[in-house]
């Protein structure tokens, strides 16, 4: 099963003025946001990723095309520009890194992948979030609900839509409600291949502003309700906190 991250965008607000990049590159623990939730992935046996780029998608192009150049130590011959490895470390991933554009919907940027997904089910998860969510857990909700698509939900952590879900689980759309007890997009979900069919330009949805309501439009749509860890990282302060769990070796979503 192949894991879909969704690294387009606009430029990241976590970073200097002067070293834009994509949010999902920027660092915890010198790591891109994007390692740790491949990290995450690969712990539960999901290895094979496809990542949807957009503004300076050539930054992602470039940390994957030297990801064992950067997780080893290097000597290198500036004579004769022979580079010898040493504690060679690598990761067994595979990844496919395709331009989706800049300005690209979530809903757009999906529907481009849709040739490399293949006719089989898909994990999809955003680029800027971190979570403990166990992924066969997610997995098996979804096989056993039987419906088109799964979206894990969490408890919300700040400026969140709330969504409305009914008693078994499903989800109805996003209402303004108290926090209390509410649940948000943990964006993280698991999609059957034949949800690419209401994701294409010419399916009617003009009132779909969000993947989850795309879909929920055509189908019932289930929920994985995760009371664990999960955050997103959309402010210095977020990266800031998750920058303390990490270095005080105390990081939830750290399951590998």
């Amino acid at each position: 099963m192949k894991a879909v991250i969704l690294a387009g965008g606009l430029p990241s607000t976590l970073i200097e003025e002067d070293e834009k990049m994509p949010k999902p590159m920027a660092e915890i623990g010198g790591r891109p946001l994007l390692w740790h939730i491949m990290k995450q992935y690969a712990h539960f046996g999901y290895n094979d990723f496809i990542i949807c780029t957009g503004y300076k998608g050539e930054v992602i192009k470039d940390y994957f095309m030297n990801f064992y150049i950067y997780q080893s130590d290097i000597t290198v011959d500036l004579q004769t520009n022979e580079v010898e490895i040493h504690r060679k470390q690598t990761e067994d991933w595979k990844v496919s890194i395709i331009d989706t554009g800049r300005d690209s919907s979530i809903v757009k940027r999906m529907y481009m992948v849709r040739e490399y997904v293949g006719d089989e089910t898909v994990l999809v998860s955003y680029g800027d979030c971190l979570s403990d969510i166990d992924i066969r857990k997610l997995v098996q909700r979804h096989r056993e609900s039987g419906q088109l698509a799964t979206f894990a939900v969490a408890h919300p952590v700040g400026r969140n839509e709330i969504l409305a879900i009914d008693g078994d689980g499903r989800y109805q759309n996003a209402v303004d409600a108290d926090k209390q007890d509410a649940w948000v997009n943990a964006c993280s979900m698991v999609l059957e291949p034949q949800a690419f069919r209401y994701l294409g330009a010419g399916v009617p949805h003009p009132n779909a502003s969000t993947l989850m309501d795309c879909l929920s439009m055509e189908h019932p749509v289930q929920t994985y309700q995760h009371e664990g860890f999960w955050s997103p990282v959309e402010t210095v302060r977020d990266k800031t906190w998750l920058e303390g769990l990490w270095v005080s070796g105390k990081a939830p979503w750290k399951v590998w």
